[in-house]
């Protein structure tokens, strides 16, 4: 968006609390400010608060690499490399940071209650593709020809997914006994990279080898106020 840096009406001031882009409940929500809401800006973000195991679903942007910033509480943020065809994901304390490069898949764990984070952009306005969307949409026919997925079960897999999904799990979620943990292991540096998620008890491990656990089911949605 042009900007005349010359008007007498120039504004280069705005208010990340105020425009709401999706609630879950009242302790998980995010704000934002981008193009709409302060024209003259160069990079927008998100301001998100989470509360524990809270995820900021798959998602990946098509014209913007994305910045995590930790305000307080903690993060897992998670990124696949295509090129190393490897799953980078770091445990962030407050101040410290993580890049998501434009167009690689991403996602974004809360470990802590009273989480709150910035996603920084590098453009105006990202646009964004759900994991949620791509799931529901995707025929499944087309998944039956491409990697042999029964088709049956991935139709009823994915049935309770009705709209995009931006804050998970989503609310009447039942999370199944043995696949949930109340502890996690001691912070690894921001420095280390770790192939798949730490062997804990709260999450399985997503490696190449492993695959999505099945620990979702009696899906209701939060209400997606804003759309971007």
């Amino acid at each position: 968006m042009n900007v005349d840096l010359k008007s007498p009406s120039l504004n280069l001031s705005g208010d990340s609390n105020v425009t709401l882009n999706y609630k879950k409940d009242d302790r998980n929500f995010i704000t934002q400010v981008f193009a709409a809401q302060l024209p003259a800006i160069q990079t927008g973000f998100f301001n998100a608060h989470l509360s524990k195991d809270v995820i900021v679903q798959p998602h990946w942007h098509t014209n913007a690499t994305e910045l995590v910033f930790v305000i307080s509480g903690e993060v897992i943020t998670s990124v696949f490399d295509p090129f190393t065809q490897k799953l980078l994901s770091y445990r962030l304390k407050p101040g410290q940071v993580s890049q998501f490069p434009k167009g690689w898949f991403h996602w974004i764990v809360a470990l802590t209650d009273y989480t709150h984070i910035l996603t920084i952009f590098d453009v105006p306005t990202p646009d964004i593709v759900y994991g949620s969307d791509f799931l529901r949409f995707i025929p499944k026919e087309i998944l039956n020809l491409a990697y042999c997925v029964n088709e049956e079960e991935y139709a009823k897999a994915v049935a309770p997914i009705q709209e995009s999904v931006i804050l998970g799990p989503p609310p009447g979620c039942i999370r199944v006994p043995d696949e949930v943990g109340s502890s996690y292991p001691q912070p690894v540096p921001i420095t280390s990279v770790m192939s798949g998620y730490p062997n804990y008890s709260g999450y399985p491990s997503y490696g190449a080898q492993s695959g999505m656990p099945n620990s979702y089911i009696n899906y209701g949605y939060g209400q997606n106020n804003t759309s971007y």
